[in-house]
């Protein structure tokens, strides 16, 4: 009898399936797109913000318009 040194059991993950592949990549094409879309939010308030700061400081004071719904005619 020959004393070979055996393997240690190794746990192995098993291996994902297609649908969970799919369903993680949804999950995170979703997120970037979440993450995307918020920082292109963000960079456009900071540019309107910018903006109106720019217009305060020159000494105007009709910096941000209020939009007024036209007047109904009866």
């Amino acid at each position: 009898m020959t004393n070979q040194p055996t393997q240690p059991h190794r746990d192995r993950e098993p291996e994902e399936t297609d649908s969970e592949r799919r369903t993680t990549n949804i999950v995170l094409v979703v997120a970037a797109v979440l993450v995307i879309g918020g920082g292109i939010w963000l960079v456009n308030t900071m540019i309107d913000v910018n903006k109106a700061q720019r217009c305060l400081e020159s000494g105007r004071r009709n910096c941000n318009p209020i939009s007024v719904p036209p007047r109904r005619l009866d």
